[in-house]
């Protein structure tokens, strides 16, 4: 054969090699594989180039052999290594097992490596070729897989694997046994609706066309546990593939606090907005919420071209039943007479308390007025009856005043004035009665506005004066002292009696504080009446029962007459008899500290209200004052001058000195002086006069 042609068979035949040799590095480049071979007997190497970068080193710089390959496995593998190599040597067969090397700069990888001894023609070993494959980005995968798996299965969230198309469990972890109690094995064998006794195959279909839509969704549902007990949980829910199945999985979170939370604040919302729309003491609803509710009756009275309409109840004299016998007994007695309003009223009607002794009412569809009438009555009537407490035996009666929806007004502001309106005027018809509304009762509660305004200005300004009445000894017509009546001089209508202005200043608790004016006044004009050397005798001042239940009015007359030199025997406090018995122990403990300061103690009004005889005696009382009411008609009514006898006979039996009041004309001073009553007040005598007239009186008028 010519030597061209073996040339170019040889040429070809290395060009193949090289070929077959670049494809062979691209395949260890790829696949992270290199080749090498050992001469047993020499212990020298040959790596491939792929070997070099496994272990990191460049092939110019070392002389690969087998002591190196040693030198780069790590301690704990090389025990390992080196029996691996001896059973390859003995076996011939192919040996596989896996290392850690440490690389040329420092790193640590994890290599599969395989080998086979060759052995010559006697049989002796004579090398050792194998291959060296790269694995630690798999190891390195395959332990953080089995580190997320670890985490999955110790979740304390439930996490489960459900097949598509049964719901079948297959997969639960550890923090889906522990919640429900059963063991992973048990789980196995169920499916989503044994542990989720809410769930429906129509609710599941239905949140499997929501996942299609969003890709994923959110549920909450209830799961029963091994022992029957339920539970909240917020669900996610996702597809996936699971060992080449279809599947969902989901993640359970256990939201019972969160419930418990919402349920709680639920709970709590619906107390705080019942504390702001209901009356804490009755349970009614209070004034903001009847104002809702007189708003919609409003709404639907249009609509529907009804009537209907509004009741103000307000208790008469209520604050004088607080005021002697004390809150807790009024409480009762709000509580009671809520009770008794509620029962008087048909379902469909509207009660509620505006605040202290006020009620409202709405009496929905009314076609009569009447109606309105009746029920107010039977309000009335029911109110009056006797209210037993703990210790007492009270009577109440009530106000009501009455507008019309939608004759009188068509807004809720109106309606509440023009009702308010009626019931003041019901009381000043005497109380215990019913008014309805019409125009000039606006104009009568405009002015009562603008007098509790101008009173409050008054008592700043101290805009009030005294007067004084005499009371006289009929025997000999000798002044015996002088009781001090207050007038309120206003500096634009003049002077204003007190029936204009004391009810409403006893109402709103004013009095407290004019009294306090007309004490400072008198008893400052009393000691410049005794330093002039002049006699007006006992000062007679009313004592309103709020004064007499402050805890501070003793002491504070005890500092004003000190201040002034104001003696105790100069004065005397007038009390109403019915004041009195609303709480007679009270009263005679309190009374009974004053009068042991040498004041005199009268009661005033007698036999106007409802005297127990067994309290009237242990009263430390100095006199008995016959009400007006039984003197203006002595001696041709012979009821009052059989009144009036008898009081002045009961008076004289208990020591106590009698006095009348009203005494206008001739026949009643005789009656009075001739049955045993002779200190006598009046017109008879004289009228309320200012104090600058009083030393003329007196000095004038000593013999009468």
């Amino acid at each position: 054969m010519p030597i061209d042609i073996l040339k170019d068979d040889l040429k070809t035949a290395l060009s193949k090699l090289k070929a077959r040799e670049d494809s062979l590095k691209r395949v260890e480049s790829i696949s992270h594989l290199g080749s090498w071979e050992i001469d047993l007997k020499t212990k020298k190497s040959i790596w491939s180039d792929q070997s070099y970068k496994i272990y990191g080193f460049d092939k110019n710089e070392v002389e690969p052999d087998l002591a190196l390959f040693f030198s780069r496995v790590m301690p704990e593998d090389l025990v390992n290594a080196h029996k691996t190599l001896q059973q390859a040597m003995t076996s011939g067969e192919v040996t596989t097992f896996e290392c850690r090397i440490k690389r040329a700069n420092g790193d640590i990888a994890n290599l599969v490596i395989n080998g086979q001894v060759i052995f010559d023609e006697n049989n002796i070993p004579a090398k050792l070729i194998g291959t060296s494959q790269d694995i630690t980005d798999y190891v390195s995968l395959k332990n953080h897989s089995q580190e997320l798996s670890n985490i999955i299965d110790h979740s304390s969230s439930e996490i489960y694997i459900l097949k598509e198309d049964t719901f079948e469990y297959l997969y639960v972890n550890d923090g889906a046994c522990n919640a429900l109690g059963y063991s992973r094995e048990e789980l196995l064998q169920l499916n989503v609706f044994d542990i989720n006794p809410t769930l429906t195959i129509e609710k599941v279909n239905l949140l499997k066309i929501i996942h299609e839509k969003n890709h994923g969704v959110a549920n909450q549902t209830i799961h029963r546990r091994k022992d029957g007990s339920m539970y909240h949980v917020q669900s996610y829910i996702h597809s996936i593939t699971y060992n080449t199945e279809s599947a969902y999985v989901v993640f359970d979170v256990d939201i019972s606090d969160k419930k418990e939370t919402e349920q709680l604040l639920k709970e709590q919302n619906i107390k705080l907005n019942h504390q702001a729309n209901y009356d804490k003491l009755t349970n009614l609803p209070n004034r903001t919420l009847f104002k809702n509710m007189l708003s919609q009756s409003i709404s639907l009275s249009k609509k529907e071209q009804k009537q209907f309409a509004l009741l103000i109840v307000d208790l008469d004299q209520f604050k004088k039943i607080n005021d002697s016998i004390g809150h807790h007994i009024g409480d009762e007695i709000i509580i009671e007479i809520a009770n008794r309003i509620n029962s008087s009223l048909k379902i469909n009607n509207t009660l509620a308390r505006l605040g202290g002794d006020e009620f409202a009412i709405i009496l929905k569809d009314i076609q009569d007025i009447q109606i309105a009438s009746r029920v107010a009555q039977i309000i009335i009537d029911t109110i009056k009856e006797p209210i037993e407490t703990h210790e007492h035996t009270l009577f109440i009666s009530a106000s009501v005043g009455i507008s019309l929806f939608p004759k009188n007004a068509q807004t809720e502001d109106d309606l509440m004035k023009f009702a308010d309106a009626a019931m003041y005027k019901a009381k000043d018809e005497g109380r215990d009665n019913f008014q309805f509304y019409s125009a000039d009762m606006t104009a009568l509660a405009f002015e009562k506005v603008v007098m509790e305004s101008s009173l409050k200005i008054a008592i700043k300004e101290e805009q009030f004066i005294v007067y004084y009445q005499p009371q006289i000894n009929s025997i000999d017509n000798t002044i015996i002292g002088f009781e001090a009546l207050v007038r309120w001089m206003h500096p634009q209508i003049g002077l204003v009696l007190p029936g204009k202005f004391i009810p409403l200043a006893e109402e709103n608790g004013f009095i407290i504080d004019i009294d306090k004016i007309v004490m400072q006044k008198s008893m400052s004009q009393f000691v410049q009446w005794y330093k002039e050397g002049l006699n007006p005798g006992i000062l007679s001042l009313n004592l309103a029962m709020k004064q007499l239940n402050s805890d501070t009015f003793v002491y504070e007359m005890l500092k004003t007459m000190n201040q002034l030199g104001f003696k105790p025997e100069w004065l005397e406090l007038e009390v109403t008899e019915s004041q009195v018995m609303n709480n007679p122990q009270a009263s005679i403990e309190k009374l009974n500290k004053i009068s042991s300061y040498g004041i005199e103690i009268a009661i005033d009004d007698f036999g106007t209200g409802y005297s127990s005889l067994t309290y009237l005696k242990k009263l430390p009382l100095d006199k008995l004052k016959i009400d007006q009411s039984f003197v203006r008609d002595i001696p041709e009514d012979d009821d009052d001058a059989a009144i009036t006898k008898a009081i002045i006979a009961l008076g004289t039996s208990l020591n106590l000195k009698i006095i009348a009041e009203g005494v206008e004309k001739q026949e009643q001073m005789e009656f009075l002086t001739q049955n045993g009553c002779h200190i006598i007040q009046g017109f008879f005598y004289a009228r309320p006069m200012p104090g600058d007239e009083i030393p003329n009186f007196l000095n004038g008028s000593k013999k009468i």
